[in-house]
């Protein structure tokens, strides 16, 4: 019997021996549905798929919790613009911060007393770092976690995708030639590991002409929707290159974006 069951697990099938590796909560946090947006590579915009994603849920009603696992670059409380320090309870529980709109978000940034101070720590340490954003914060009731992922097939994803109880992941990739790779890598990661995929984003996909609202493909026509169909995944969404969207961002306003940007994934989620 491990410290996860409550049962026999020489008899049964549910893969108690990985449950093991899975790290615990706060007992007043009960978070219905984590999700990890992972990538192959940096730069194609997890931190932004993430924060829509998180203000999606949050409009449609839900309880939504974003847990920024990208320790050595944080960008979370940028995009929602938080300053305030994260505190403590008197049990000793970190105390996550509420975005304006109700989202809450843990981040390294929001302990560090400089948040321009790198943080130039070993894998282990980082990874304790993210496994204590789950185990030490006092998230209470969630509906929604969204966890925002450093690039890679590295040290972090492979903590949360043992410790944490992640649902299911969304893959981030960019329309250019090394889709099909970056995207091959995210999924036999997900496969090695036993977690589900829920879908595919493609970042940057197009720029919408301001005169006539023509698509342009600045890096060539998208071949998400063949990639996507040779892992028999659904397409998420495409989001364009929108110097609104950037704007928001960089002010620490996405919570006011218009627009309903990757609306179905909710949908997918759900189901």
């Amino acid at each position: 019997m491990s410290e996860n069951c409550n049962h026999d697990c020489a008899s049964c099938k549910d893969k108690c021996e990985e449950k093991k590796l899975l790290v615990s909560p706060k007992p007043s946090t009960k978070i219905k549905k984590m999700i990890a947006v992972v990538s192959g590579k940096g730069g194609v915009g997890k931190t932004l798929v993430t924060s829509l994603l998180a203000v999606n849920s949050n409009r449609a009603g839900f309880k939504t919790a974003v847990l920024d696992a990208d320790v050595t670059g944080p960008s979370v409380p940028k995009a929602f613009g938080l300053t305030e320090k994260a505190g403590g309870s008197a049990d000793g529980s970190i105390l996550p911060i509420t975005t304006a709109q109700g989202i809450k978000v843990m981040s390294i940034n929001l302990l560090l007393e400089d948040s321009g101070e790198p943080v130039i720590w070993r894998g282990p340490i980082i990874s304790g770092v993210v496994k204590q954003f789950y185990t030490d914060v006092l998230w209470q009731d969630v509906d929604y976690m969204y966890v925002d992922m450093p690039p890679g097939t590295g040290d972090v994803p492979l903590t949360v995708f043992q410790s944490l109880p992640v649902n299911g992941i969304v893959i981030v990739t960019t329309p250019q030639d090394l889709v099909g790779m970056i995207v091959e890598k995210a999924v036999r990661m997900a496969a090695m590991m036993k977690i589900p995929i829920f879908g595919i984003v493609e970042n940057m996909s197009y720029l919408t002409c301001p005169h006539c609202g023509e698509k342009i493909y600045l890096y060539g026509k998208s071949g998400i929707n063949a990639v996507a169909e040779k892992y028999s995944l659904p397409v998420l969404g495409e989001l364009p290159v929108d110097s609104k969207l950037t704007e928001l961002m960089d002010k620490g306003e996405i919570e006011n974006y218009e627009g309903n940007y990757l609306s179905e994934a909710l949908d997918v989620f759900k189901k």
